[in-house]
């Protein structure tokens, strides 16, 4: 009989939840009225380019979108949601880990701008994403790069996605 109730107030919960207007999917919180969306290739304005960063990143916010989303891909300028986004600081200069008297390990940091339209509320959203990634100083940028690019790509994907579509 515990369970029986148990069961049953899990269920009313979850009614409750899905008639309010918003729902969530995978954290994702989504207005109903919310069906499509555009998303802009990132440019790369950023001092020093890695060319591999822009495409990449521009791919993984696409999968993540249409994978942990209800919302249909366009390329629509009507678009509910309108994604750009510009890498505008890829700087791989600081030291930050000295051992006696040479650097131990270094810093890349990487910034995107993002935009984001709500065509159905006429609103616009702007925001940074910003993440430091260290690498050990006895390394060439090349071979950073090489190792840190998974991470640089989830990280900074995963921050833009928390930052359109999670309420915190």
């Amino acid at each position: 009989m515990k369970n029986k109730l148990h069961l049953l107030s899990c269920l009313l919960l979850l009614n409750l939840l899905s008639s309010c207007g918003v729902y969530s999917f995978k954290d994702a919180m989504i207005p109903d009225n919310v069906k499509t969306v555009k998303i802009g290739f990132i440019d790369n304005r950023a001092r020093y380019v890695n060319p591999q960063l822009a495409p990449m990143l521009t791919d993984k916010i696409l999968q993540k979108i249409i994978g942990q989303t209800k919302l249909t891909r366009t390329n629509s300028d009507d678009a509910h949601y309108q994604i750009f986004a510009t890498i505008t600081n890829y700087d791989p200069s600081q030291t930050v880990g000295v051992s006696g008297q040479e650097a131990a390990s270094n810093r890349l940091t990487v910034t995107v701008h993002v935009v984001l339209k709500k065509t159905l509320e006429n609103k616009e959203l702007e925001f940074d994403v910003s993440r430091n990634f260290d690498f050990s100083a006895n390394l060439t940028l090349n071979q950073a790069e090489s190792q840190l690019m998974d991470e640089i790509i989830r990280s900074i994907t995963d921050d833009i996605f928390n930052q359109i579509f999670s309420n915190w």
